[in-house]
């Protein structure tokens, strides 16, 4: 079993920077997929990056070059740079995990209660 805790969400100006962190307890390690995924009221969950234990990442293509997933498995902390923010990313959210490998899958076991990330225009 897999606890996790976002933080970092907040309220950032268009163009600005915000890092949202995931601390994660229980069973977990470099055996596990971590991800982060954003929803907006009225719209599915989105994958917007993941990261393997390998370090192989995944982003979706409206966050490449902007955003930056990394972990750090000794502190079993994920953490998601968020960098020339737009107003299309305001979303809560939400961090997750998985065990396994693939980036490109979606079905994740674990979730985090998600954090609010506003970006004003």
């Amino acid at each position: 079993q897999v606890q996790l805790i976002e933080s970092g969400g907040g309220l950032v100006q268009a163009g600005g920077s915000l890092r949202l962190s995931c601390a994660a307890s229980g069973r977990s390690g470099s055996s596990y997929v971590m991800a982060w995924f954003r929803q907006v009221p009225g719209k599915e969950r989105e994958l917007v990056a993941a990261i393997n234990g390998g370090g192989g990442t995944y982003y979706a293509n409206s966050v490449k070059g902007r955003f930056t997933i990394s972990r750090d498995n000794a502190k079993n902390t994920m953490y998601l740079q968020m960098n020339s923010l737009k107003p299309e990313d305001t979303a809560v959210y939400f961090c997750a995990a998985r065990l396994g490998y693939r980036v490109d899958l979606v079905a994740y076991a674990y979730w985090g209660q998600g954090t609010q990330v506003t970006v004003s225009s």
